[in-house]
């Protein structure tokens, strides 16, 4: 029997299906964090999680984005053999046009962050499209669809390597992971592909992060083939890394290990590894011909009742700040920020040095000010500004020095670790670096009392904006010693697991 289906059936459950997952994250990764949100042992990782979780049910409340990255669209797609669709239109097509309503709805619209020409102008499309579509053709009478938001964060941190075949994979994903940094902002799932060709087994490590998280119902029941295997032993061993949630130390870095296999030359054996983030974002639908699939309201009653304190927290006035106050600060203090404080990301930062080196004027004076590393979304109604969670800060490492001694910076704040580079730079001008967690931006952005743009207007969202902040929760993540807690963290709770004085369950 043959199944018609209308574009438009498919064109609105893919942009009701994008508008639900921004703000809704699947039920079973909230279980998951919260299980490792009442096991953690380290503070600052339980607060992590504290945070993730308000911000979680905070969104699906008020229907705005999980995190400021309202990602990069795939969508995957089974067509059944008898499907016959109305028109003449693409079936790419009929997948960006939802996705280009999806992300322009006015009562929620998400950060277009799809740039074109990635190595010319990489000028933005506008509307996220297009979209990362793959399909295949199966038996069946219908269309089976599952739609994802991958953060960029999270995607930059996918390794792949084509071992020799007498190489031991687990041993390799566990060099890997510490490489990873916490850019991918753990606690989050770990996508592993072995086999086939390279392309096919990045395929298969993306794919993998569309399956449940179950791996407590697999350690009850037990491995049944190598890829349940892999998924035991790995989960096991990268918990005991002890990299932790937004890697500052802790007994949870993976809520679950996804693995997929198929056969691959005698002489290979490739392997990949893509990891989803807390920002986790999925949703699927089926076409039978009825009409469009559209998503159904998971209950409130599924988010745990978290409550956050802050606790004994530096309160801080941006605008009375000077350099000889930071030197008092220590990693891992937990700092309250009030006042004035700019914006930027790549963009911004290349053309400021670039700008310094012509010796030109900026836009802004960054004497004794901080910065920060965020894009934020578009606000709608009566915010002042839409999420605007941190960005991965790694990305402005070599512009680190030159901002210091340039401009008269003295912090930034941004999500995950620093690298050597900036690292130096910060404990040589005696400069701070402060985290704000990942997967928090509409809680980060509810500390935002008034926003403008402040220079380069033309690049949208990773313009300069001026921030007016009230009690902004961040962590010194680098000291003006350049002590860093991404360093100190995970060495100190990988030590206590192999000790046994905390146990990982």
């Amino acid at each position: 029997m043959t199944t018609v289906i209308r574009p438009q059936d498919l064109i609105d459950s893919v942009a009701d299906a994008l508008q639900f997952i921004s703000y809704y994250h699947p039920v079973d990764f909230i279980q998951a964090v919260h299980r490792a949100y009442e096991k953690e042992a380290n503070p600052a990782a339980k607060d992590a999680m504290a945070q993730i979780l308000i911000n979680s049910r905070m969104c699906a409340e008020g229907h705005r984005p999980i995190c400021q990255d309202t990602g990069i669209v795939s969508v995957f797609l089974k067509v059944g053999m008898n499907v016959q669709w109305e028109g003449d239109m693409s079936l790419e097509d009929m997948v960006n046009e939802g996705v280009r309503r999806a992300y322009n709805h006015p009562d929620n619209k998400l950060r277009a962050s799809v740039l074109a020409d990635p190595d010319g102008a990489r000028k933005n499309t506008g509307d996220n499209t297009p979209a990362m579509i793959t399909y295949k053709i199966v038996p069946g009478d219908k269309v089976d669809v599952h739609v994802v938001a991958k953060g960029g964060g999270s995607e930059a941190k996918t390794k792949f390597a084509m071992l020799n075949p007498s190489d031991n994979v687990v041993d390799w994903v566990l060099k890997m992971v510490p490489t990873m940094g916490a850019g991918w902002c753990p606690p989050g799932i770990l996508g592993i592909g072995i086999g086939g060709t390279a392309d096919k087994a990045l395929a298969m490590a993306k794919e993998s992060l569309l399956d449940p998280i179950d791996i407590h119902d697999l350690q009850e029941a037990g491995a049944s083939n190598r890829a349940e295997e892999l998924r035991l032993e790995l989960f096991d061993k990268v918990n005991k890394l002890g990299i932790g949630a937004q890697g500052l130390g802790g007994l949870t870095t993976v809520l679950d290990i996804k693995v997929k296999d198929c056969p691959t030359h005698a002489a290979n054996k490739p392997v990949a590894i893509i990891p989803n983030c807390a920002a986790t974002r999925l949703a699927k639908f089926t076409l039978d011909g009825s009409g469009p699939s559209l998503q159904t309201p998971p209950s409130l009653d599924d988010w745990p009742e978290i409550t956050w304190e802050v606790g004994d927290a530096r309160r801080v006035n941006l605008d009375e700040l000077t350099k000889e106050d930071i030197q008092e600060w220590k990693t891992g203090e937990t700092v309250l920020l009030s006042g004035k404080m700019y914006t930027g990301r790549d963009a911004a930062h290349k053309r400021m040095v670039d700008m310094i080196a012509k010796g030109e004027k900026l836009p802004v004076d960054f004497t004794n000010k901080f910065i920060y590393y965020v894009g934020p979304v578009d606000p709608v109604r009566e915010e002042v500004v839409g999420p605007a969670g941190p960005t991965t800060a790694t990305r402005m490492d070599k512009f680190t020095r030159t901002m210091l001694e340039e401009t008269g910076l003295i912090g930034m704040v941004g999500k995950a670790e620093r690298g050597e580079l900036a690292i130096e730079a910060i404990k040589d001008n005696k400069a701070v670096y402060l985290m704000a967690v990942g997967g928090s931006a509409y809680l980060v952005s509810k500390a935002i009392k008034a926003s403008k743009v402040a220079g380069f207007e033309d690049l949208g969202m990773e313009a300069i904006y001026e921030f007016d902040i009230k009690d902004m929760p961040v962590t010194v993540a680098v000291d003006s010693t350049g002590e860093s807690a991404h360093q100190t963290g995970p060495k100190i709770w990988q030590a206590k697991i192999e000790e046994g004085v905390i146990e990982v369950k």
